[in-house]
């Protein structure tokens, strides 16, 4: 697809000979034909500045795509993903966790009694996923490892217990 230029473009031509003038006149006696051309501008390949608005775009891509990578600070994590809970002493972590034994006890019929969460990963859904890590004590006071995975959607204040398993040691 080159960049010449097209005839069918062009404007008409007009004679001045009289004689075209004359028949032309006397077959429509009242009426005048002008032909005006209404100016628009369609970007093609062929425009220069289209040509240099494409490197500039694939460039503006490019660096965006950069600063979000800086911006997760290169660690590659994938957005939706699981993250490692920075504090799990949080008041608001310990007390996922205890829900989460308790709430598994009522269900189970067993006598797990909740110690601390020890360790986790949050996931950002439409809400948050919490996999806790938490110590729990059975009937006869044995300590043992189990992974509750908690949903949570605090602004419209549900909590469900999706899961609740010992943990692999």
């Amino acid at each position: 697809m080159g960049c010449s230029s097209n005839p069918s473009n062009k404007l008409p031509s007009h004679s001045t000979n009289s004689s075209q003038n004359r028949s032309h006149r006397s077959q429509t006696p009242n009426t005048a034909l002008y032909y005006v051309p209404i100016p628009f501008s369609k970007p093609t390949d062929c425009d220069p500045s289209m040509a240099q608005a494409k490197p500039l775009l694939l460039l503006s891509l490019l660096a965006a795509t950069l600063a979000v990578t800086a911006a997760l600070g290169g660690r590659g994590r994938i957005v939706g993903g699981w993250a490692p809970i920075g504090d799990v002493t949080d008041p608001h972590i310990q007390e996922l966790g205890g829900w989460a034994v308790t709430q598994h006890a009522k269900l189970a019929g067993d006598r797990l009694q909740f110690r601390r969460v020890t360790r986790g990963e949050q996931q950002v859904v439409s809400g948050k996923n919490y996999r806790l890590f938490v110590d729990a004590a059975d009937g006869a006071g044995k300590s043992a490892q189990y992974v509750a995975v908690v949903y949570e959607q605090s602004w419209t204040r549900t909590r469900q217990l999706t899961s609740f398993k010992p943990a692999d040691n």
